[in-house]
């Protein structure tokens, strides 16, 4: 089958949320670019630069809404930059096929582990999950979903109800059910992330622990963790939707969130949760908070 390329050049300090969206929307594969004509000198270690001009290229299946995208990007940017969105299709090849070649296994924290089909993890103790990169984000390259994937790992989740809040592909539900949670409840607006989701379950053998539902057919209930990996600026337009699920003691984490962004998220939640300082991966940020 055929494939939709999506092509959009940003300024560099919205590269990053736009390459967030595109996970977010079901890209298979992201590359970032340099727009212009800009040398990039060597970078101190530690050190992710971009271009002043990025072009941000993005793979997915052709049956994506196209319109949809346009209107995501400009909700996403707050201006109308959908116009410089250039799209294109691509003959059938095995690209995702192609992209899984170079996928290996990837670890998060001690114990937390991802594995692709064809792979194998070799360490012992090891909590692996097998999931190939696919139709919804999160298969934990993005640093939002890593710094999520590490709080799972370390935290103690033994017989506890979680919810993953915008779940995509459901990467944090299983992974909590994994590491121990008795129940997890993944919701998503989107069915294909819903249809990714139990998939996923299925292949980890945890379907049977695994709720999926969208916001609208949720009937709510408190849990002992609440995940959600999405945008800060959805993050804080749903705020009084999302705090209630987090039961009097309970922890809450917010992910997706620029470094700039995170008082502004951590407001708007504030007093009802109180907030550890943010945890940092690159120009990313996690938010671990207490309901109180």
């Amino acid at each position: 089958m055929p494939w939709l390329q999506a092509h959009l050049e940003v300024e560099k300090s919205q590269a990053p949320l736009i390459e967030l969206l595109f996970e977010q929307l079901g890209a298979i594969s992201i590359t970032l670019a340099d727009a212009e004509d800009e040398p990039m000198l060597e970078p101190p270690p530690g050190a992710m630069p971009l271009w002043s001009h990025t072009r941000v290229t993005a793979l997915f299946e052709n049956s994506t809404d196209a319109d949809d995208l346009r209107a995501r990007i400009d909700r996403t940017l707050s201006r109308d930059n959908s116009q410089k969105l250039r799209l294109e299709i691509l003959e059938d090849q095995a690209w995702e096929r192609t992209w899984l070649e170079h996928f290996r296994p990837m670890q998060f924290g001690q114990r937390l582990w991802i594995c692709p089909t064809g792979k194998q993890v070799t360490a012992p103790d090891a909590t692996v999950i097998h999931l190939d990169p696919g139709l919804a984000f999160g298969t934990g390259t993005h640093p939002t979903t890593d710094l999520c994937l590490q709080w799972l790992d370390g935290a103690s989740l033994k017989g506890r109800t979680v919810i993953d809040f915008g779940c995509g592909s459901g990467i944090l539900a299983i992974a909590a059910l994994k590491l121990g949670a008795a129940r997890a409840i993944a919701m998503d607006h989107d069915p294909q992330a819903l249809i990714a989701t139990h998939n996923n379950a299925v292949q980890n053998a945890v379907s049977e622990c695994l709720e999926t539902c969208t916001p609208e057919d949720f009937h709510p209930e408190a849990a002992d963790v609440v995940l959600a990996n999405i945008l800060a600026n959805v993050l804080t337009a749903l705020e009084d939707s999302i705090s209630p699920l987090v039961r009097p003691g309970g922890q809450l984490i917010l992910s997706g969130i620029l470094e700039d962004q995170a008082q502004a998220v951590m407001q708007a939640y504030e007093p009802g949760i109180s907030f550890l300082p943010p945890a940092r991966l690159g120009e990313w940020v996690r938010l671990d908070g207490t309901r109180t």
